[in-house]
């Protein structure tokens, strides 16, 4: 399976430019790399511009766009997530389309950043944990500040997935933590992590970018810089399987010794 990272600036409360931005690195993406699966970074097309965000988040209109995406290049598409609005409130939400458009999975983000004042305006998402087919095997997903919750990640793993995506919005100066963290992720759960990030910034916020691919033994197989950037990684995810039988620690949990 290959897949491409697509680590990019974000217009800071500018829906479609973002959209064209997206439009513009998938199609190059294809061009220079035809990989079977291409995943976004956190709120790229609103970035967090909180204060106006209910007059630019998305209605529905661009999840159909990036449905139509998946399909005319006929890729998984991992979406990042979304600024968007229901009828029932404000979300940070992942989608994953299916490369004949159908969308696989949604997911809204669990845990609200107070530092950048998401739980002002965002709900937290009810959808619970979500896989998805990817390749071979089964994905997961969480967003950003999600990775700092280790017992949701462990709960995608027993649940059967075997690559987790990491859509995010991480900024300076905490970037050893999220090189730290999507490591940590990795070898505790013996999963392929794709951490995907933005750069540029906001008037708050320097994004950090070092997107990056790890492996099942918390190897880093590629990682971005601080600028816009393409990563592409191929990955064979029979090597989760290798690695879990090789050193069984799903085998030997003994859950009701821990507390919830």
């Amino acid at each position: 399976m290959r897949i491409s990272l697509i680590q990019m600036n974000v217009s800071f409360g500018q829906p479609e430019e973002n959209w064209q931005r997206v439009k513009e690195r998938v199609a190059q993406t294809m061009a220079e790399s035809r990989p079977d699966v291409v995943a976004l970074p956190e709120m790229w097309n609103t970035a967090y511009d909180l204060p106006r965000f209910e007059s630019i988040a998305d209605r529905g209109d661009l999840r159909r766009k990036l449905a139509e995406l998946a399909r005319e290049h006929g890729i998984t598409l991992m979406a990042g997530s979304i600024g968007e609005q229901d009828d029932t409130g404000c979300y940070n939400a992942s989608y994953i389309f299916a490369s004949d458009g159908s969308e696989l999975a949604r997911y809204r983000k669990l845990h609200l950043f107070r530092l950048m004042g998401e739980e002002k305006v965002l709900k937290p998402g009810g959808d619970g944990r979500v896989l998805f087919p990817v390749g071979e095997g089964r994905g997961g997903v969480i967003i950003c500040y999600d990775l700092r919750f280790p017992e949701m990640v462990r709960s995608l793993a027993l649940d059967g997935a075997q690559c987790l995506f990491v859509p995010a919005q991480w900024p300076h100066p905490r970037l050893n933590h999220w090189r730290v963290l999507n490591q940590a992720r990795a070898i505790e759960n013996q999963m392929v992590v794709v951490a995907v990030n933005r750069v540029g910034s906001d008037p708050n916020n320097t994004f950090c970018g070092h997107s990056m691919v790890i492996d099942p033994w918390g190897n880093i197989l590629a990682e971005a810089a601080e600028g816009e950037e393409i990563l592409t990684v191929d990955l064979d995810l029979s090597e989760v399987e290798q690695v879990r039988r090789k050193i069984p620690v799903f085998e030997d949990r003994i859950p009701g010794q821990y507390r919830n």
